[in-house]
């Protein structure tokens, strides 16, 4: 996923849309590993049903909060570090998703500055 360089010129837009699709694939991926950890340990050490496994899931992930209690200790340490887990994989998702959109904004400034630069 090599992104160009400040000597070379801006992607194209096909380009662009294409490398956005890729990180957009790769941000979508880490989303549904972190669903499947997340709902199979809620599963089978919090001992909850599928439904709530998985409600309980997108909920520590997406920073909301739990919404079923954890009886044992198991569960608890589980969902303890699968929350410190879920915020450092919300904002890695967040990062590779925008990471082309920041990094072409931030190309298209430097080339337009070089360009007044050289006049």
């Amino acid at each position: 996923m090599k992104l160009e360089n400040r000597k070379q010129k801006v992607t194209t837009m096909s380009n662009f849309l294409f490398r956005l699709w890729r990180y957009g694939l790769f941000a979508a991926g880490l989303i549904l590993i972190s669903l499947l950890i997340g709902t199979v340990g809620y599963r089978f050490i919090g001992d909850v049903s599928w439904l709530d496994s998985f409600h309980m899931t997108c909920m520590i992930l997406t920073g909301m909060g739990p919404v079923v209690e954890m009886k044992t200790t198991q569960a608890k340490l589980f969902s303890s570090f699968y929350a410190l887990y879920s915020g450092v994989a919300f904002l890695s998702v967040t990062a590779v998703f925008f990471a082309p959109i920041i990094h072409r904004l931030l190309h298209i400034l430097h080339v337009d500055q070089e360009d007044e630069t050289k006049q």
